[in-house]
């Protein structure tokens, strides 16, 4: 992306909201990391022990686990002991020119802090209060604890990703990172509100209910109709639609759409009789018939080497890619040649790689302006020496 126009000096489009984030392990921070990237100031309340994620995953440095450092950038670190009077006093302190409130704590455990959305709203009535909740706040499963495996089967995607067999669970905390996704887009969507028609608010995003509803998209399938005749779920998925093509030195995933494309492949592949035994005539009929194709590009994969296939797909504009395995994707051409793997110094940790901000924006670009904050790091920032000098728990 490019443009002629100078950018704009200030940190990205968020600049000038101020955002308290009471928020710890994954799905939280990950909502107020994008919001930082985009240049909100994000003041990361811990307690004295800080976010649990502190200590997990891989690390160089006490304190300083790979996932806190990939979804805690950009943020400040203000240790507040909210089980005292006092570090309730400076909460409120903190909340009275806040924009938003974000937290991911059970409702009953918030609510016993004193920090509810009445609460809150009575200290500051224009702010945004996001709840990220497993179950939210209704419903008979509303207060129980959730985390994203729990999520991840109740939603049904166990279910989905079983491929007919065992249930099985997604190799990712998706569910989590729907939920924070889910919540940065709510955020916004309430600010503008605020913005066009002076209506603050409280939001809340359930788990249970954000990935439910990423799944269902393309997966509701016969529950779409009250007869329900026909069987929940996306064929093409579901079906033999996806599908390892090895090649004759590596592996690829090659992605012919509706039957144009598959027609011009595999005529290119001297399968255009075999294609033809399927009667293929429509793009519902290539979703029904998806497993059949499938087989036939599988087994002409062995005919080329992967240089081979890209060029042909290329050449028919067929999606075509390589499979990238983990402990190589940062060698990726594009990838690499995109920027999407930063180098930066951290203050404590040393030099450590980030996964940038994916979206790019023409005049106010998302930035990684601090890496993750040591704990308690901006406590004197935002506190002052007062509370420090007189050693007590903040």
């Amino acid at each position: 992306m490019t443009s002629n126009e100078p950018t704009a000096k200030i940190d990205g489009p968020l600049h000038g909201l101020k955002i308290i984030d009471l928020t710890s392990v994954l799905s939280g921070p990950y909502t107020t990391q994008i919001l930082g990237d985009l240049g909100a100031e994000v003041v990361k309340i811990e307690g004295p022990a800080g976010d649990a994620m502190r200590s997990n995953g891989v690390l160089r440095t006490a304190g300083f686990g790979h996932i806190f450092l990939a979804s805690n950038r950009n943020k400040k670190s203000v240790v507040i002991d909210l089980k005292q009077e006092q570090g309730k006093d400076h909460l409120r302190q903190l909340l009275q020119d806040a924009d938003v409130l974000v937290h991911n704590m059970r409702l009953a455990a918030i609510d016993r802090l004193g920090f509810s959305y009445a609460a809150v709203r009575a200290i500051n009535p224009r702010i945004i209060y996001c709840s990220i909740t497993g179950y939210g706040s209704n419903g008979p499963s509303g207060g129980r604890p959730a985390f994203d495996d729990v999520i991840q089967a109740a939603s049904g995607l166990v279910d989905i990703n079983s491929g007919g067999g065992q249930p099985a669970y997604v190799k990712t905390v998706i569910a989590d990172k729907v939920a924070g996704l889910m919540a940065a887009n709510a955020i916004l969507a309430a600010l503008h509100c605020r913005s066009a028609h002076g209506i603050a608010q409280e939001v809340e995003v359930p788990m249970l209910e954000a990935m439910t509803a990423f799944n269902l998209l393309e997966h509701m399938g016969g529950l779409t109709y009250p007869e329900r005749r026909e069987p929940p779920g996306y064929k093409r998925v579901l079906e033999g639609g996806r599908r390892v093509i090895r090649t004759q030195d590596a592996a690829l995933c090659i992605m012919p759409y509706g039957p144009l494309q598959w027609t011009s492949l595999l005529e290119r592949l001297g399968l255009k009789d075999a294609f033809e035994r399927l009667e293929i005539r429509s793009r519902a009929e290539v979703s029904r018939k998806i497993g059949e194709l499938n087989d036939l590009l599988e087994s002409a994969g062995p005919t080329m080497s992967s240089k081979q296939w890209q060029a042909l797909c290329d050449e028919l504009d067929i999606a075509c890619g390589k499979i990238n395995p983990l402990d190589r994707i940062m060698d990726d051409e594009h990838l690499t040649a995109v920027g999407m793997f930063q180098t930066c110094e951290h203050p404590v940790v040393g030099p450590i790689v980030q996964v940038r901000h994916p979206v790019l924006y023409s005049k106010t670009p998302a930035t990684l302006r601090h890496p993750a904050p040591a704990l308690g790091e901006h406590t004197d920032l935002y506190l002052g020496q007062r509370a420090l000098a007189q050693g007590d728990h903040v």
